[in-house]
């Protein structure tokens, strides 16, 4: 039984929009190849927040799109971050996403990462039936910088010396291209100005901080049940996200040994010490704060987009963003 999409606040602006979107991704899931369908229909139905094709759609209609284009663009998106969700799960060794086994923990992980694989070029096809390569440049240069990001990331595992702005640049490449990506793409297919159309890519980076900021606070501050995940994976995965390197730039000796011995051993044995010099430290309050500094950017870069009902719900995602618990 798949999972209900967890509710975001502006869904149900565009739910005819959202239904059609679901539409085309059913359609384009569909494989010839029996098992390439059955492990793309696991991790689409698993839900989630669909943040990315909301972005898109929220986009494109804010600038007053009537075509039929941006359902497309949103379900490549959707695609693109699917399948890095495929490689990702496999890289982290994860067995637990949206409160669900992960596809490699059921099915395996050759399986998950060719279908990850067939997502990516489902994708392209798709973006080749739009017609714009400018559109095709986008996604495509998004692509590729995540997948630095992915090797970015890999490269700062296990490694206790990582700084702020090093992990800052992961997560720029990592999670907030592809939302730079989406935010550009609604407003391109528009027909938008230059000057919106580098606004909605703004907005996009900025949410797409602020989001995965969020979800480092909740790895240590969430409960496993509403985040969908194992809570402390971070610590497992010996990751060093911000507020570690909060820790271990601000914290005691005692302190920085702990997270060097976590980090470096992807110890999660110790987690209830690790969260307990966390939250003390405010490693939890300067992570959050630094997720609310990116949020406010995002809501300040749509101020150049005309009033509607859609710049209104640009700015409450960016909101909600910093104010959710999953």
């Amino acid at each position: 039984m798949s999972s209900p999409v967890q509710p975001n606040p502006v869904a149900d602006l565009i739910a005819p929009d959202l239904n059609a979107v679901n539409q085309v991704i059913r359609q384009q899931l569909h494989s010839d190849v029996a098992l390439v369908s059955q492990i793309a229909e696991y991790i689409i139905s698993a839900g989630g927040k669909r943040i990315r094709p909301v972005l898109v759609l929220l986009m494109a209609n804010a600038c007053n799109y009537q075509g039929k284009h941006h359902y497309d663009l949103a379900a490549i998106v959707e695609f693109i971050h699917t399948a890095t969700l495929l490689h990702d799960d496999v890289v982290d060794e994860s067995s637990l996403r949206r409160g669900r086994q992960t596809a490699n923990a059921l099915f395996g992980n050759a399986a998950s990462v060719l279908v990850g694989d067939f997502l990516y070029s489902r994708a392209f096809q798709m973006m080749v039936n739009i017609n714009s390569m400018r559109v095709m440049q986008i996604l495509a240069d998004a692509t590729n910088v995540i997948a630095e990001g992915e090797v970015l990331q890999l490269l700062n595992m296990h490694d206790p010396d990582v700084t702020e702005e090093r992990y800052l640049k992961v997560i720029e490449s990592k999670t907030a291209k592809l939302f730079e990506a989406a935010g550009e793409i609604g407003a391109l297919i528009a027909g938008a100005s230059e000057e919106q159309i580098r606004a909605a890519g703004e907005y996009g980076r900025c949410l797409g901080t602020a989001f995965q900021l969020i979800d480092d606070v909740l790895d240590y501050s969430g409960n496993s049940e509403e985040i969908g995940k194992n809570v402390g994976d971070d610590l497992r995965e010996g990751k060093p996200t911000l507020p570690l390197i909060y820790l271990m730039k601000n914290g005691s000796d005692e302190e920085r040994q702990l997270v060097r011995d976590c980090i470096e051993q992807g110890d999660e044995s110790r987690f209830a010490d690790i969260l307990q010099a966390i939250t003390q430290s405010g490693a939890l309050d300067y992570t959050r704060k630094e997720a609310e500094d990116a949020a406010a950017r995002a809501e300040a870069a749509v101020s150049v987009l005309p009033e509607s009902a859609y710049k209104d719900a640009l700015i409450r995602l960016s909101r909600f963003a910093v104010s959710r618990n999953h």
